[in-house]
């Protein structure tokens, strides 16, 4: 089940506009502080620019909801980013945009649409994903058994770790209603005597294409 989306990532994008240089940064964040702090790690980094425009969106039901227009007129920059953020679902980010000015005045809706833009370009290159509640499982297997669970690692579970010992201890994630099945199966490919140790929830990211 999929309780929220945000992005794999951290990451960055550059484009040109009306001779104006925007530069954005996202990054995965867990709490208003982390957010913050990231902020004033990139101001620090663009402290010559002429603006450096944060957001940010919070919490697995979006709670925390915030932005700064930095200097530029009010509502054309940060607020934009944010709503761009709740209406594509995506929370637990923090997005700044710094903008070196080029000379030209792109207008309030030039604007919205210079950072919003811009925002999306550093989503493409972090990469949207869902977070989802799954079951993991460390298995302990024989190695002559691995090469069958990595051909079908994708399907029905990922192999999230591989620890190698006297035996190969896998971690492996799958949705929580197909536990069962991966129970089975674990059962079928080491013929019964594949050992499961551990099984937990946790929230784990999958790509939104992905449907393992």
């Amino acid at each position: 089940m999929e309780i929220y989306r945000t992005i794999n990532k951290e990451a960055e994008a550059t484009q040109i506009i009306e001779r104006s240089r925007f530069i954005a940064h996202v990054k995965p964040v867990e709490s208003r502080e982390e957010a913050e702090e990231y902020i004033a790690q990139i101001k620090a980094q663009y402290r010559d620019a002429t603006h450096n425009v944060p957001a940010m969106v919070i919490g697995e039901q979006s709670q925390i909801q915030w932005a700064s227009d930095d200097g530029e007129p009010q509502g054309t920059s940060g607020a934009p980013m944010v709503q761009m953020l709740v209406k594509e679902g995506i929370t637990n980010i923090v997005v700044v945009v710094t903008r070196y000015f080029g000379g030209i005045k792109l207008g309030t809706g030039g604007l919205v649409r210079a950072y919003t833009s811009s925002a999306k370009l550093a989503l493409e290159e972090a990469g949207v994903c869902s977070v989802m509640e799954m079951r993991s499982m460390e298995v302990e297997i024989d190695y002559t058994h691995l090469a069958k669970f990595q051909k079908l690692a994708g399907d029905v579970f990922d192999i999230a770790g591989l620890d190698y010992g006297a035996k190969v201890t896998m971690t492996i994630h799958a949705k929580a209603e197909d536990e069962e099945s991966v129970k089975s199966l674990i059962g079928n490919l080491t013929s019964g005597v594949g050992i499961i140790k551990n099984t937990e929830t946790i929230l784990a990211k999958k790509p939104l294409d992905s449907n393992s």
